[in-house]
């Protein structure tokens, strides 16, 4: 359910100076544990000077930021990420052009093509992710819940299947301590 709220600018009342915010008045109450992956819609605010999004922890973000970074002038061709993490979540965002994110989390591949500022993938933990078909232009932001720590990150894939694999099985005991 996206909402659009209608704000008008300065002091006139034109037409004109109509700014539209649209976004979800609630996005996170449904989240929690439903997906580790998930596309959102951040407040867009329309307006006829130049478009503004914002992104605000803990409100439209479900985390508190300590880490913001961003990726530019990919080569043709390249990929970026690889990786997942222990304990860090990101929100993935494509703040100019256009780029593919390819997510598991040990279940579930989905990719999402990212090329609206004012949509972001969250990604939560134990998810790997890697990021291709970067167009000219590609800006690639990244909010992120930890500061870098080289220990959290999980560059190996076999690692990573296991891993996953261990957190599924003390999920099943946890739902059915008796084996019933």
């Amino acid at each position: 359910m996206e909402q659009e709220i209608n704000l008008q600018v300065g002091a006139s009342q034109s037409s004109s100076s109509e700014k539209k915010v649209t976004g979800h008045p609630s996005l996170w109450e449904d989240l929690g544990g439903l997906s580790r992956f998930r596309l959102i819609n951040l407040p867009k605010i329309v307006d006829p000077r130049g478009n503004l999004t914002v992104a605000e922890q803990l409100k439209n973000v479900p985390f508190d930021v300590a880490r913001v970074y961003w990726t530019y002038d990919v080569p043709s061709g390249e990929r970026r990420g690889g990786h997942a993490h222990r304990t860090c979540q990101e929100i993935i965002i494509a703040v100019s052009g256009s780029f593919t994110v390819e997510v598991f989390d040990g279940t579930c591949h989905q990719t999402y093509h990212l090329n609206h500022p004012w949509q972001g993938l969250y990604v939560g933990t134990n998810v790997w992710r890697t990021l291709e078909d970067f167009s000219s232009g590609a800006v690639c932001l990244v909010l992120a819940s930890e500061l870098f720590d080289e220990q959290e990150y999980i560059y190996d894939y076999q690692e990573f299947l296991s891993i996953v694999a261990s957190h599924k099985t003390a999920d099943q005991k946890t739902a059915n301590p008796k084996g019933v």
